[in-house]
């Protein structure tokens, strides 16, 4: 450990430590005739040389982690070593990166008087002091972002899965209906019930979780001209809403006789519907095409619960319910039984289904597999800023060892004289500690209103979406302070139980 703590605290030598470990040799050099401009040629070369050797290892991370990047976020992104573009880009940027990161390290050394520098009078250091702390600030006002980022679009995504559907997505299995399913459906549908691991089997002519067909032509008595919401429509078979665990609010099921093709057929429509066409129950009232001059009405039968299709963060569309005859349907779906090994249920239904029509391929898919992925965005997103907050908790530590590593060697003999005068191991971590979790204070009060706008604004994309609480900062606040005893405690503990008699000796 003594080893990884030196290391980072050369890494972060020629900022952190300007005076102790670099002032002497610029007094040196600055007596032997090296001029200022020689001296910051020097001290960037050595940051250009440090910013090259990154990119490097970089690359070579990249290497490793980029089919891992593309299996998640569904890409096929390359590298393109072979491109000099993009050799000249990342040599660009390492440079660019070089002559920033070196800019005032080596303005601020080569600054230095020799003589002072030479009969160890102390060095101002109160701007580079400020940009040490500065910079830490910065660093975990980014991580405690990323965090409370994080946190949120889990909540979100949460929020959404565990709203009311509608239905029951649970053990509900879609198979894709071809002409030949179509022509021997009455004897599948037996030949499936009899398998005993089937409940319910019901038809549709579009996936129902998608949007399918949808009207605003369909007008009813005292609708008002203004109301040009669409209405989703669906063509159903009677079973649809047992096998699809939606349940009739008032009035009665469909029936088979209910066909879309008589004149005036009967239907079943959601709440939201219902609400729209006024008071009361609209279980008897008519519905018309407008500008429809034949009579063509449709009754209403019975209503069923809203449902969530389509933008699983909006507020459906109202739908109309319809029978349609069988030539029109395209998806059968199928309520397997609760504790049927699914697997098992599988091959009996398929089983059954390939007896009618053995060339057909069975295409099936369960409801609740396919609502997961309605989220993938979401989901990427989530996992993309979990990974960004590990890397930005990560490179915050690092600043913080090797801020905390400076502090504890600059305050050597302070700590030495404390400890003689008495003072406890405990009580000089605290003072140690105490410094670096102001730091992190300051960048709570940095990165809460920023999350907080950045977050309000990102959930306004979605009308059905969770709400911010106080206690996801909080979490994000406390994470961070966590972090920060944890990665300072190693160098406070380390000298505080050093022996004072070693840090005084050359008093």
């Amino acid at each position: 450990m003594d080893h990884i703590g030196y290391s980072l605290y050369q890494l972060y030598e020629p900022f952190y430590c300007p005076k102790r470990k670099r002032a002497r040799e610029v007094g040196v050099r600055k007596v032997l005739g090296a001029g200022k401009q020689k001296l910051i040629f020097q001290f960037i070369a050595e940051t250009l040389c440090m910013a090259l050797l990154s990119a490097i290892i970089a690359v070579l991370f990249m290497s490793l982690l980029l089919p891992s990047f593309n299996s998640l976020a569904q890409t096929n992104l390359t590298l393109g070593l072979s491109q000099p573009s993009h050799i000249i880009a990342m040599v660009t940027i390492a440079v660019i990166c070089g002559l920033i990161a070196g800019s005032y390290p080596s303005f601020y050394l080569s600054s230095f008087n020799p003589v002072s520098v030479l009969k160890g009078l102390n060095v101002k250091t109160g701007s580079a002091a400020f940009i040490r702390k500065g910079l830490v600030v910065l660093q975990f006002s980014i991580s405690i972002i990323l965090i409370v980022s994080t946190v949120i679009i889990f909540q979100q995504i949460q929020h959404v899965k565990s709203r009311n559907l509608g239905f029951n997505k649970s053990n509900l299995l879609q198979i894709d209906m071809n002409d030949e399913i179509r022509k021997n459906y009455a004897a599948i549908q037996q030949d499936i019930l009899n398998t005993h691991v089937v409940e319910h089997i019901g038809l549709s002519d579009y996936n129902n979780l998608y949007g399918g067909n949808n009207t605003g032509g369909l007008t009813w008595k005292g609708k008002l001209n203004k109301d040009k919401t669409l209405i989703s429509t669906r063509g159903i078979n009677p079973g649809f809403f047992d096998a699809y665990g939606m349940q009739l609010i008032s009035g009665n099921n469909l029936v088979v006789s209910d066909s879309a093709q008589t004149k005036n057929p009967n239907i079943i429509i959601t709440r939201a519907l219902e609400k729209m066409m006024g008071d009361g129950s609209a279980v008897g009232k008519k519905m018309y095409w407008e500008g429809d001059t034949e009579g063509g009405e449709f009754t209403i039968v019975g209503v069923v619960n809203d449902y969530i299709y389509g933008d699983m963060y909006a507020q459906p569309d109202p739908v109309v319910f319809y029978c349609n005859n069988m030539s029109s349907i395209n998806n059968m779906y199928l309520r397997v039984k609760p504790g049927i090994d699914i697997e098992q249920a599988i091959t009996k239904i398929t089983a059954a289904i390939k007896q009618h029509t053995p060339s057909y391929p069975i295409s099936s898919h369960f409801v609740d597999e396919q609502f997961d992925q309605m989220f993938q965005n979401e989901q990427l997103i989530s996992t993309l800023s979990k990974i960004f907050a590990v890397l930005a908790i990560l490179i915050s530590c690092l600043g913080l060892f090797g801020l905390s590593a400076y502090t504890a060697e600059k305050r050597t003999k302070e700590i030495g004289i404390r400890k003689v005068l008495g003072a406890s191991i405990t009580g000089i971590t605290q003072l140690l500690s105490k410094e670096f979790l102001l730091l992190v204070a300051i960048s709570c009060l940095i990165a809460y209103p920023v999350a907080w706008l950045v977050m309000k604004q990102w959930l306004q994309n979605y009308q059905y979406r969770t709400e911010i609480n106080a206690w996801v900062f909080l979490i994000a606040g406390a994470a961070a302070m966590l972090l920060t005893l944890v990665t300072v405690s190693f160098q406070s503990i380390k000298a505080a139980i050093a022996n004072p008699v070693r840090s005084l000796r050359n008093e």
